[in-house]
């Protein structure tokens, strides 16, 4: 910024000097001078011109430099934030609220932050240097300039009084309108299963509706501003000459310094046209970077967002134990109810139950993901909503049916659960999850880059990646939310039995539709309408007859 603003300064001074050679010859023909060599001065204004071309494209260059260095600080500020945020608060956001915020908005800002930070910088410093000027070349112009002033300054307090409200309303209506979108792509087939077509689409219009209300306010304040900025140019200009005009024919000033004045006075039209179109724009910009660096207001050090408790390590004995927990992800609504359940070391736990029972929103609060509204969960007696996130990661791990492939070396994606992993690990970690045998027949082995752009990785194979990063994690407790849905049952069976050997003697709580992963569990936790209906092993269940020896007849048909 520095550098920008003394380049600047130096292109401002010699696109003074035209002028100023200009009132000289100017005050020469005025005083009757009979002789005006032109060399010289034509010398000068050529030099002049030189120099300010140079440093202009400095400027431009400089500022450009400025605005993209600016962008990527905030791009890798907002992804390093964002990420260490609990998965809860992104998930509370929402996908059209993020998709918003690290599309629509980082495009907006990047012309704010490319052009009007830099432009604003340039304008501000022009403006000042030909202030500078006019009150040392014509200090009475400075009326003509004063006329036009309380114009524009009553226009500037109406309109930005409204404006920053207006573009943040804007901004949320799009983010509304994004997420209705993505909403109703991403869950496609159950909007037509359930036949919800008119009810998405008329949500849709309603937020298109809203979005479009304030987009028409915004663009009526605009309406107002810029016609007043085009009257402060005339009136600027305007009165310059008037006022230059009395002082000369009263012998006040002398013609050469008011015609000098008078040209600069044109040139600060330019400076503050770019100063009042800028800051315009930075308004559409603040809306966007408060959006961007408002998850600095968010704390992410915890794991939980509603519970109170000590922040300390679990003891030796890792119990995890939850006590009549509620929650609810709307206020009011609880889909959990007085649920307890006690985790002894070691233990293998499946929890079944209908679709919508409740079973992964318990598994993501065992595993740290969500804090309850009521109760408490707690990993050897340390509360995991009152841990930082990166220790409940290192005690518990979570592997649910999303999986991401990221754009890189198959080497690189497992290594993301353990940076300091060896090539013999990587490959013992893919062998335990069945992955050895297409790995090592990829091109490059660990080196081909997969994802976006490289070989494609199928949804199964993605699975046994993220379960293969489970292995190097290498945490003692893990909560498997259908973490083998995307295998064919046969694969998947078989990978269980792989991953058996080396789960054996970590805690493990598997949400589980295929019952022979609950089968295999040394507890079964039933879960019907947000509460544990049942609790006991395979045989016991199947023997009382009950919700679970139901689905169990199911299952085999």
């Amino acid at each position: 910024m520095a550098i920008l603003v003394a380049v600047n300064a130096v292109a401002v001074i010699a696109s003074m000097v035209g002028p100023w050679l200009l009132g000289g010859v100017v005050q020469g023909l005025a005083d009757d001078t009979r002789e005006i060599d032109p060399g010289p001065i034509l010398a000068g204004f050529a030099l002049a011109v030189l120099v300010q071309a140079v440093f202009v494209r400095l400027v431009r260059l400089r500022g450009a430099m400025l605005g993209e260095r600016m962008l990527a600080d905030l791009r890798e500020d907002f992804l390093v934030r964002s990420v260490a945020l609990p998965p809860g608060v992104l998930e509370r956001a929402g996908t059209g609220d993020l998709l918003a915020r690290v599309n629509t908005d980082i495009d907006r800002l990047a012309q704010a932050m490319r052009e009007a930070v830099p432009q604003l910088a340039i304008a501000v410093v022009w403006a000042a240097l030909l202030l500078a000027g006019i009150v040392v070349v014509a200090p009475p112009l400075g009326l003509g300039i004063l006329v036009a002033l309380p114009l524009l300054l009553a226009v500037c307090v109406w309109y930005f009084r409204r404006a920053p409200a207006g573009y943040r309303a804007e901004a949320a209506g799009y983010a509304a309108v994004a997420g209705a979108l993505a909403e109703t792509v991403d869950a496609g087939h159950t909007v037509e299963a359930h036949r919800l077509e008119p009810r998405r689409i008329a949500l849709s219009e309603r937020r298109i509706g809203r979005w479009v209300a304030w987009e028409r306010y915004t663009l009526w304040l605009r309406s107002v501003l810029i016609p007043a900025i085009n009257v402060y140019h005339v009136m600027v200009l305007g009165g310059v000459l008037t006022v230059g005009g009395v002082f000369v024919l009263q012998g006040w000033l002398p013609v050469g310094r008011v015609v000098t004045g008078a040209l600069l006075a044109q040139m600060l039209v330019e400076p503050v046209g770019m100063i009042l179109r800028w800051f315009d724009e930075l308004q559409v910009a603040r809306v966007s970077l408060a959006r961007l660096v408002g998850i600095r207001e968010i704390e992410p050090e915890r794991a939980g967002v509603a519970e109170d408790g000590e922040d300390r390590e679990p003891d030796s004995h890792r119990v995890v134990d939850a006590r009549e927990v509620r929650f609810a992800y709307t206020e009011g609504t609880d889909v959990l109810h007085d649920v307890s359940l006690r985790v002894p070391p070691g233990t293998r736990v499946a929890l079944v139950g209908p679709s919508g029972a409740g079973k992964s929103t318990l598994g993501r609060l065992l595993a740290g993901i969500h804090a309850p509204r009521a109760g408490s969960v707690t990993l050897g007696g340390a509360s995991l909503a009152a841990m930082p996130v990166e220790r409940v990661r290192r005690h518990v791990a979570l592997v649910n049916q999303e999986h991401h492939v990221f754009v890189g070396p198959l080497r690189d994606n497992l290594r993301l659960a353990r940076p300091e992993a060896t090539d013999e690990e990587l490959w013992a970690a893919l062998l335990a999850v069945d992955a050895e045998r297409w790995a090592a027949a990829l091109p490059e082995g660990l080196d081909t880059e997969v994802g976006s752009g490289g070989t494609a990785v199928s949804p199964a194979r993605a699975q046994q990646i993220a379960l293969a990063r489970l292995v190097l994690a290498d945490p003692h407790t893990l909560v498997l939310d259908e973490a083998t849905s995307l295998l064919d049952p046969r694969s998947a069976r078989d990978l269980e039995r792989s991953l058996s050997t080396v789960l054996e003697g970590r805690t493990v709580i598997a949400i589980a539709h295929r019952l022979h992963t609950a089968h295999d569990a040394d507890v079964i936790a039933v879960v019907e309408k947000g509460r544990i209906t049942e609790l006991g092993g395979h045989r016991e269940l199947v023997a009382a007859d009950g919700a679970y020896a139901a689905l169990w007849r199911s299952w085999h048909g």
